[in-house]
């Protein structure tokens, strides 16, 4: 996926700028985006500020952490019931 030139924080800053009455094409104009990448930047960041998107951020990342322990726990849960199984065929 490409890299964005603009931080998250930019671009909140950009939506702002259009929620406070600038105009679309002056934005676009200014910053060189198309009118698409602002409104899939406004579908994406619409409505929130820097905090916010701090918060989202921290708990995308713990989302990913608890996911990764999850997959570690069902593989070894896994692993154990095979064994378990292995022995109780051999008795």
């Amino acid at each position: 996926m490409k890299k964005s030139r603009y931080t998250e924080t930019q671009i909140i800053k950009i939506l702002t700028e259009h929620e406070n009455g600038r105009k679309l094409g002056d934005l676009c104009r200014e910053y060189g985006i198309s009118q698409a990448t602002f409104y899939n930047w406004k579908s994406k960041y619409g409505g929130m500020d820097a905090n916010q998107l701090k918060r989202v951020k921290e708990l995308e990342s713990k989302l990913a952490q608890y996911k990764k322990m999850y997959a570690e726990l069902a593989h070894d849960n896994y692993i154990l019931k095979d064994v378990i199984e292995k022995s109780f065929k051999a008795c």
